[in-house]
């Protein structure tokens, strides 16, 4: 298994964002997290990505504890969420080439040339990221996850502030690649388009695991 989540419980004070969570992603799967706002998705994956300790339970990615191996982790794990993270006052390239030192990566140069390309922003990756669009951002954040050729990619709300056109090319980017894919989305068509099966969140609990030929169904009827 790549995402082992077992019983997972985690609090934020007094609030449970997460009860009892099991989750089960085997290598190259591509797997939906539904829910409505508040249901855990995002806490789910920060978990899964290291970026937040679990207060009970098991975890493991890859083999790996991601609260005690985070750094170790970094570098298998692609990580987009709905705010981008980039910084403003860099160039594209400026800003692929700092995390392309951060993470090692072998032939920086042609693998910044690569994923600016394919996130279709390489004829401004001289121009300041505070220049661009809020789209042109979240593709900035994808290229950023994609730069190391991470084993998994975890994707929280990724096509969040894209156009029509820049959701359906992402999506089917994303269906190509051969990796395991986390996805947390309000939207049913994206699941529909890129996943293989759909967990469903609600009030930290998973309430329905189905195949993407019923999700809309199971979804409509739970949420």
């Amino acid at each position: 298994m790549h995402i082992v989540l077992e019983n997972v419980v985690k609090y934020y004070s007094r609030f449970k964002a997460l009860d009892g969570v099991t989750l089960h992603v085997e290598e190259g799967e591509k797997v939906a997290i539904l829910g409505p706002n508040g249901a855990g998705k995002t806490t789910l994956v920060k978990i899964v990505s290291g970026q937040m300790r679990a207060n009970s339970g098991k975890v493991e990615v890859m083999g790996l504890d991601p609260a005690k191996t985070s750094r170790e982790l970094r570098k298998k794990i692609g990580f987009v969420s709905h705010n981008p993270m980039i910084y403003d006052e860099l160039t594209a390239y400026e800003n692929l080439k700092f995390y392309a030192n951060l993470y090692e990566v072998k032939e920086r140069e042609e693998r910044i040339k690569e994923v600016l390309k394919k996130v279709k922003l390489y004829d401004r990756r001289h121009s300041l990221v505070k220049t661009f669009s809020r789209g042109m951002k979240q593709r900035m954040a994808i290229a950023r996850a994609l730069l190391h050729d991470p084993d998994i990619l975890i994707l929280d709300e990724p096509t969040s502030g894209l156009d029509i056109s820049g959701r359906r090319e992402l999506l089917e980017y994303l269906r190509k690649l051969k990796k395991t894919i986390l996805l947390t989305t309000h939207n049913i068509n994206e699941v529909e388009k890129l996943c293989s099966r759909a967990v469903i969140l609600m009030n930290g609990k998973v309430v329905a695991e189905c195949e993407i030929s019923e999700v809309e169904e199971v979804y409509m009827k739970i949420c």
